[in-house]
């Protein structure tokens, strides 16, 4: 199935006319502070507003978020009221499926949308955790990012990673990390390697994985 991978770090189907994203983070800020480490609180707004834009280029009728879509379980009760009208407004107008994650395992009703472990479009299975010896799927949960040597310093940018079997997505959250492409934990998923998509400024830069460094 033909799929476009969009600079903002969403993948599209657009036989399916459905957007996917990955690992969105919201409330990570707010999640932080809880814990005393002060951070500034407009990370779920500035997700939520690139997310929009996202849709509204591409008009999907269906949105999946990968999992991991706000940072604890109580993201959802800690909304700022115009984030949660913001969020409540996308999902009012679209087939929306929220996939569990690790940071998620529970979501509220009240989101709007449908909440799954998992789901598939024809052989496409669309899950949080990649799956070791899986087929075709989409996952996150990895945050991948790729470096690279450029006029002799590492550049280090979110990208999405595949091997035209499995395609791993980078992390949509304003405030989510990435682990590099070169990690140990990316090889039983690519054994035969993979292509990195490296997201820069306006166009993405497909890399063969040989060319990435490590951190």
């Amino acid at each position: 199935m033909a799929c476009l991978l969009d600079p903002s770090g969403a993948l599209v189907l657009p036989e399916a006319r459905m957007l996917v994203v990955a690992d969105l983070h919201l409330e990570k800020g707010s999640a932080f502070a809880r814990r005393g480490a002060l951070l500034p609180p407009y990370d779920t707004g500035a997700t939520l507003a690139r997310l929009a834009e996202a849709i509204a280029l591409h008009r999907p009728r269906r949105v999946v978020a990968l999992g991991d879509s706000f940072h604890d379980q109580w993201g959802p009760e800690r909304l700022h009221p115009r984030d949660r009208a913001m969020l409540g407004a996308l999902t009012a107008g679209l087939d929306w499926t929220w996939i569990l994650g690790n940071h998620d395992p529970i979501l509220p009703a009240a989101l709007g949308g449908t909440v799954a472990a998992e789901a598939a479009i024809g052989p496409l299975v669309l899950r949080h955790h990649p799956a070791i010896g899986a087929g075709r799927e989409l996952a996150g949960h990895l945050h991948p990012v790729a470096k690279v040597a450029l006029r002799g310093r590492g550049v280090r940018v979110r990208a999405f990673l595949t091997d035209g079997e499995r395609c791993i997505l980078p992390a949509f959250g304003a405030y989510a990390g990435g682990l590099n492409a070169c990690d140990p934990v990316f090889r039983p998923l690519f054994p035969r390697g993979f292509l990195a998509h490296a997201i820069g400024r306006t166009r993405l830069y497909a890399l063969p994985d040989a060319a990435l460094r490590g951190d």
